[in-house]
């Protein structure tokens, strides 16, 4: 079993020890009233590479490049702080929504070989992250509430707690130090896309369209930046592409502006710009 220490340092950052390794889990943030923890920190090797994981999923790997940079890219992306209580990964997969991403990676790491280090006291049963007791297994989690999931790793949004930051640290040193814990992150990223293009491609009538114009669908959803009539109106609109990206500002002025880098970046390299999403095919072609 992993046994988590912790101080607190600078005012308002949290450093951790686990297995005599010193490391920092993240720091003291307020955010619209709430308060929790944000770890952005990292360095190049501990962020999302495109060019490592290509041969695996082919253009995938670089269809969510974007949205991986603009969440920061670090596999132990954290934020405690919002309504979903705890959101990690290099996608920031947020905890709040029943069978979603953070809750799909959380059942796929309880099934790997250093799960009971980390979190003994949790299992699967019948596809469910359930918590151990005297009487048994009880679900934190079902299809239409991740309430008590998000109560175990963060009780509250008014104060930073022992238990979110032990929880926390956890997970960020989890992510740092085993590479089936990345690879997980990865796989559930991508199937993830994979999986929200099949309903974008029809909802929004993508059969056919430019990958880059696909991509800012995918990560308007992702982001929850706007709704479905502002996206439609601007696929219709003459340059969808910058009607997509406008739907950002200026309230995710930084977001925006950091899609527009990657993407141009994409184009000039000729990643972007030439493939577009077959329906029949479910892939870009």
């Amino acid at each position: 079993m992993k046994i988590v220490s912790f101080s607190l340092e600078n005012g308002n950052q949290y450093f951790g020890k686990i297995d005599g390794q010193r490391f920092y889990i993240g720091s003291r943030v307020s955010y619209e009233g709430n308060k929790g923890l944000m770890n952005l920190k990292g360095t190049a090797v501990q962020k999302y590479d495109r060019n490592l994981y290509r041969d695996t999923y082919g253009f995938w790997a670089d269809f969510i490049h974007p949205t991986a940079i603009a969440e920061g890219a670090l596999f132990h992306t954290l934020n405690t702080y919002d309504k979903a209580h705890f959101t990690f990964s290099f996608l920031q997969y947020a905890a709040h929504v029943p069978n979603g991403d953070f809750v799909v990676y959380f059942r796929k790491l309880l099934a790997l070989p250093l799960a009971k280090d980390y979190f003994p006291d949790l299992s699967i049963v019948n596809n469910r992250i359930c918590k151990m007791s005297d009487h048994g297994a009880i679900p934190i989690e079902s299809d239409t509430s991740t309430e008590l999931l998000m109560d175990y790793l963060n009780p509250s949004l008014k104060e930073v707690e022992d238990t979110e930051v032990i929880q926390a640290a956890k997970f960020v040193h989890w992510a740092q130090n085993d590479k089936a814990n990345r690879d997980v992150q990865i796989d559930i990223g991508i199937n993830h896309f994979k999986n929200k293009m099949r309903t974008y491609a029809t909802q929004y009538q993508l059969d056919g369209v430019l990958d880059t114009v696909c991509f800012l669908v995918a990560d308007i959803r992702h982001q929850g930046r706007a709704k479905t009539p502002a996206i439609i109106a601007a696929l219709q609109s003459p340059i969808p592409i910058e009607a997509l990206l406008n739907l950002g500002e200026p309230k995710y002025h930084e977001r925006v502006k950091t899609l527009r880098a990657e993407i141009n970046r994409l184009t000039t390299e000729g990643t972007f710009g030439v493939r577009k999403y077959s329906v029949e095919r479910e892939e870009f072609v």
